[in-house]
């Protein structure tokens, strides 16, 4: 039986220092599918060692692309070009990544063989009725099970065709597997968004080579290119980077610097919204590494204000509205959140175990179907309690950084899937001076 593993957080004080985050999750996914499909050799650094980004690579392996780990954060991907993939017997096995399976789903569309993808129960309950519509609207054959479940039986050796599709949500998930697929069609695959979302695919696509054109609001390539391999250089995930970043905003006399994250402009929309709350955060030394921006962030400790968060920036923080809703009960007055009908089904529904955790620290939340207010208590101290992350590793990390505003200590139930996204959180959270302990128990 695997071993369940509990957090106990507790009242923390000041986080100082300057830091790294593990490695961009969702680079870390598209740099060793693009590689694998490449001409030629590529090295990927930076790349991060967690439970959904090696599901990635050890499927690309399955189905034939050769690759070596000289260290961790290190892969050495042979290409096998377009056309060189092979079946696998067995199932492709995502695990709890909704991003290896959609963007996946892409890839394989296309492809001579059958595949399935099949991952956890987590996983098997998220919805990939969104990315086998335009997948079938191209030409390609999938099958699921009942309610568009996972999991994904794409059938091999069917032709595809350009399309230009209208994704009905904000999903780069969606847009991302459309353009894999389009790698492997006939004619032009143009993406049109009402809101933009993350170009990671788009601009690592343009960086292996492959004639992209990207304006606001559309993408378009056209299929028969080639990529060709080279040098990846993966940044800091923001998404990790929001949890010591968090820590700091609301912890009084803080003062903390994280080195190297990726600050894609889709990316980005926490760092925006918590600025308009009052955060101190400036940028330092911003460059260029493979198509992304990354840059030094160094945060102090300021009061916050409650906003209504401006729509416009809900697609590019969909991942770290946990982080948000902590940050939002730390402020003064209330913070509206609407637009975010997308946390309903990620990998908990993040809204409502978002909600039921501050109500059980003593924060007045009220849920929206799309959203939430939630009433903030400044400088004030949370209490404390049971906290039920529902497996999702982003909950369980924005629970463990509030505890360090508790007046008691917080016990997190089932915090094993933050090694999803976030290896050895635990003994980095200490690292940054906040108070927690891993409880395993089988």
């Amino acid at each position: 039986m695997q071993a369940r593993r509990d957090w106990i957080a507790g009242p923390a004080g000041p986080v100082h220092g300057t830091f790294d985050v593990p490695g961009d999750k969702s680079v870390s996914h598209r740099a060793v599918m693009l590689a694998g499909i490449a001409e030629g050799v590529s090295h990927v650094r930076g790349f991060l060692e967690g439970e959904d980004t090696r599901a990635t690579a050890r499927i690309m392996q399955q189905l034939g692309v050769r690759m070596e780990t000289p260290a961790p954060g290190q892969r050495i991907v042979h290409g096998v070009g377009l056309h060189g993939l092979r079946g696998s017997d067995a199932p492709l096995d995502c695990g709890n990544a909704g991003t290896g399976m959609r963007l996946l789903a892409g890839l394989l569309a296309g492809q001579a063989f059958d595949s399935t993808l099949v991952g956890d129960a987590s996983l098997s309950r998220r919805p990939m009725r969104r990315v086998s519509d335009p997948l079938q609207q191209m030409g390609a054959v999938v099958e699921m099970r009942e309610g568009g479940l996972p999991p994904l039986t794409l059938r091999g050796g069917h032709s595809l065709h350009g399309i230009e599709y209208a994704p009905p949500m904000a999903s780069a998930q969606v847009k991302s597997a459309v353009l894999l697929a389009g790698l492997y069609a006939q004619g032009e695959t143009v993406v049109r968004e009402v809101r933009p979302t993350r170009d990671y695919t788009e601009r690592m696509l343009a960086a292996f080579g492959w004639p992209v054109q990207m304006e606001p609001g559309y993408v378009r390539l056209r299929g028969g290119a080639t990529l060709q391999g080279g040098e990846v250089v993966v940044p800091g995930d923001f998404s990790s980077a929001a949890f010591p970043l968090l820590a700091a905003v609301i912890t009084p006399g803080s003062h903390l610097r994280l080195r190297a994250v990726g600050l894609n402009p889709r990316r980005t929309g926490l760092l925006e919204v918590l600025r308009r709350m009052g955060a101190d955060i400036t940028v330092h030394e911003a460059r260029e590494e493979a198509g992304e921006t990354l840059a030094d962030l160094e945060i102090r400790h300021a009061p916050l204000r409650g906003i209504d968060v401006p729509v416009e920036h809900v697609s590019d923080m969909i991942d770290e509205f946990p982080a948000l809703f902590v940050a939002a009960a730390c402020a003064e007055g209330v913070t509206r959140v609407r637009g975010a009908a997308e946390l309903r089904v990620k990998e908990s529904d993040r809204i409502d175990a978002m909600a039921r955790g501050l109500r059980t620290l003593g924060v007045t939340v009220e849920e929206t179907p799309d959203g939430a207010d939630i009433v903030g208590q400044g400088e004030g101290r949370f209490g404390g309690g049971e906290i039920d992350s529902h497996g999702d590793h982003r909950i369980a990390m924005s629970f463990a950084v509030a505890a360090s505003r508790s007046a008691e200590a917080v016990h997190i139930l089932d915090c094993a899937a933050v090694d999803t996204s976030f290896p050895d959180f635990a003994t980095q959270a200490g690292q940054w001076g906040l108070d927690l302990r891993v409880r395993e128990t089988r």
